[in-house]
């Protein structure tokens, strides 16, 4: 069963800036498309951004393009999603996410599409 562990959040004041990492264990991430999605205080599952298997094609939500970035590292299992520019609105808890397609060479944010989820971390933009 592939298992996801997001670690990075924490408080940080508008401006600043915080990089998310996911780490796999129990399969490798080589033939999962990722995404990272997150839960606003009463808002509902926004898909962020996600990247292809080979890392060649990404996506974001015109809510964090230029400030976020999503990335991957097949060799050490690990997707990573760095958020420049902080602002209030993002706070909200952070979840990764995975779907098996090897055939895939691009991704999409549709949540329904993904079937492994992590357990979230908490980001927090305030002054």
């Amino acid at each position: 069963q592939l298992q996801l562990v997001e670690s990075g959040g924490g408080l940080v004041q508008p401006g600043g800036s915080l990089r998310l990492s996911c780490a796999a264990t129990g399969y490798t991430l080589d033939n999962y498309v990722m995404g990272w999605f997150r839960v606003a205080p009463g808002k509902e599952r926004e898909g962020v951004s996600c990247i292809s298997i080979t890392g060649y094609k990404t996506d974001a939500a015109d809510s964090v393009k230029g400030r976020f970035t999503i990335s991957r590292d097949n060799a050490k299992n690990t997707v990573y999603l760095q958020m420049n520019s902080l602002k209030p609105e993002d706070t909200a808890v952070y979840y990764c996410a995975a779907q098996w397609r090897p055939d895939s060479s691009s991704c999409r944010r549709s949540e329904k599409d993904y079937h492994y989820w992590g357990q979230g971390t908490q980001v927090t933009v305030s002054s």
